[in-house]
């Protein structure tokens, strides 16, 4: 399944705030949340999702009232190595 990221910014989010967020969006039907990254301080969250199509994300997205500053495939990364296609 693709994978996508998206970057949020939040106001006046707290850590049970965000934890609650977190499990709202392992709520989504067919979206699977791979990881989130958050700074309270500045107000920033960095979520990595898996889902069948772009359109299906944003929909859900778009119906949590979930504002996103970017969304973004993934479609080639390096770790330790060379750049390969993103699975």
């Amino acid at each position: 399944m693709p994978r996508y990221l998206t970057f949020h910014t939040l106001a006046c989010l707290t850590r049970q705030g965000a934890a609650q967020l977190v499990e709202r969006f392992r709520q989504a039907p067919g979206i699977r949340v791979c990881r989130v990254q958050v700074n309270l301080q500045d107000g920033k969250m960095l979520v990595e999702w898996q889902a069948p199509e772009r359109d299906s994300l944003e929909r859900w997205l778009d119906a949590e009232k979930m504002h996103r500053d970017w969304l973004l495939r993934v479609e080639y990364e390096a770790g330790e190595g060379l750049l390969e296609p993103a699975t």
